[in-house]
């Protein structure tokens, strides 16, 4: 196993600000702490938080006032690296982070929807943590025609930021689906759901910026840590 690669600690306090803001846990107008406050709260310095502020004001959600503090600006259509991760925790937000299980070229999987001409693909299996609790197991599974040649052997947080970043591929859009499936044989013991027991399972289907079809994932969630949430605006 190996850990996926992380974020910048800025880029991870920003990404979980803004998670707490969509989860409604931070409201629109409210005053933050506060930075020096803010930052110890945190357990990270000054300058690292300035920057995760700036990155938040960047993308919008985050506005200052001179000589009174950073106030949150809600936007439905926030710029987030993880857009497209649906869980939160029950109380909701949470700072997502990853761990690898295994990345391999294999034959696609042969109950899967049509997501590309190869008959291979490149297979993630990893657990998602929320806040470094398990919460989430992930088998996605990418168009091997989508891979260029690539070999991988490590993945960072984001596969979509990896995608676009390296790839030069965009996932712009998904359609998911919710079911029940048993939890894989492959499930590690620190996610606590057993296997072979049923539980909620999204299953995605996603396109990329041509409108073709280039990934096919399943997410099992632990639902007595998190659950999918998606929001209509």
């Amino acid at each position: 196993m190996s850990e996926a690669t992380s974020l910048p600690v800025y880029i991870q306090i920003s990404e979980m600000l803004m998670r707490e803001i969509i989860a409604g846990r931070l409201s629109d107008g409210e005053r933050l702490l506060p930075e020096r406050h803010l930052a110890k709260s945190l357990n990270i310095s000054v300058g690292t938080l300035r920057k995760a502020l700036k990155d938040l004001e960047q993308k919008g959600a985050l506005f200052r006032r001179h000589g009174s503090g950073n106030y949150i600006k809600f936007n439905t259509k926030f710029n987030s690296i993880y857009s497209f991760f649906r869980v939160e925790l029950i109380d909701g937000g949470g700072l997502p982070s990853a761990k690898n299980l295994d990345i391999n070229l294999v034959k696609k999987p042969k109950n899967a929807p049509f997501f590309g001409e190869s008959d291979k693909c490149l297979r993630i299996r990893r657990l998602r943590f929320l806040d470094d609790l398990p919460c989430v197991l992930e088998e996605i599974n990418l168009d091997s025609t989508k891979i260029d040649g690539h070999k991988f052997d490590n993945i960072s947080q984001s596969i979509y930021l990896f995608y676009k970043d390296v790839l030069n591929l965009r996932i712009t859009s998904a359609k998911d689906s919710a079911t029940l499936l048993p939890v894989p044989l492959w499930s590690p013991k620190e996610f606590k759901i057993m296997n072979f027991q049923e539980t909620v399972c999204i299953e995605r289907l996603a396109y990329d910026q041509s409108g073709a079809a280039v990934e096919f994932s399943r997410s099992w969630i632990d639902t007595n840590i998190a659950r999918y949430t998606t929001r209509i605006s």
